[in-house]
């Protein structure tokens, strides 16, 4: 695994927040997506994307974006993995709830010791998600994407579902989900999509019938139950 020790967390961020906004098919990434994500100014945006082609770590282009070299990609891949890892640590040992440990993992992911994370990795017998479903990825870097996975709001009338991945990017989210005891792995039966604002009505096993926002249905990943 490529050495991160001569970055900075600033760094580091950049490179994890490009690699995300890139996406699977790893499309170029503008200046003004990346000052949204990273709260931060166009002009400060540049400076460290020149800082970082500098290091070979970002290819960037003035007026048509960055991406990550296989350099940076490496890097980025390996702190998502410690983050990941960590948001399962915090939850399946020390009985954290899934709405509590990204702000937490954002701070674990920059620790450096390799030694620490491949044991945190083989204490947790090498999950392959984290509490909120994302691929972790694995000591060499590769990523087991979900590919079935569809949007809930995206789903017909009469699926029957199984939830695989919800964002973890809302805290107010997360607490809902729970507050409603929709997890990873529940179990959904599209009842109803409702014209005037697109909310739908599921039926959620062991849980009755529930009314969900169009907004909490865009940020649910599911997969579909072989009958």
């Amino acid at each position: 695994m490529t050495k991160v020790s001569a970055l900075s967390q600033a760094e580091e961020n950049y490179l994890k927040e490009i690699f995300h906004l890139s996406g699977q098919d790893k499309i170029k990434v503008s200046t003004n997506g990346l000052a949204e994500k990273l709260e931060s100014k166009a002009s400060s945006i540049t400076d460290m994307l020149k800082k970082l082609g500098d290091k070979k770590l970002v290819s960037y282009e003035k007026y048509k974006g960055c991406s990550l070299t296989k350099k940076g990609e490496k890097i980025a891949i390996h702190i998502i993995r410690k983050h990941r890892l960590w948001e399962t640590f915090l939850v399946n040992k020390l009985n954290f709830g899934w709405d509590e440990v990204h702000d937490v993992a954002e701070q674990l992911e920059h620790i450096q010791s390799l030694k620490l994370i491949n044991g945190i990795d083989h204490i947790l017998n090498y999950p392959k998600v984290d509490p909120h479903g994302d691929p972790i990825p694995d000591k060499d870097g590769n990523i087991d994407y979900l590919e079935s996975k569809v949007l809930l709001s995206e789903t017909a009338i009469s699926s029957k579902v199984e939830v695989v991945q919800v964002s973890e990017d809302s805290l107010d989210l997360l607490q809902y989900l729970d507050s409603i005891k929709l997890n990873l792995g529940s179990k959904i039966e599209i009842l109803e999509r409702v014209a005037f604002d697109e909310s739908i009505r599921v039926k959620l096993e062991g849980n009755g019938e529930l009314s969900l926002s169009k907004k909490v249905a865009e940020n649910i990943y599911v997969k579909f139950i072989q009958k």
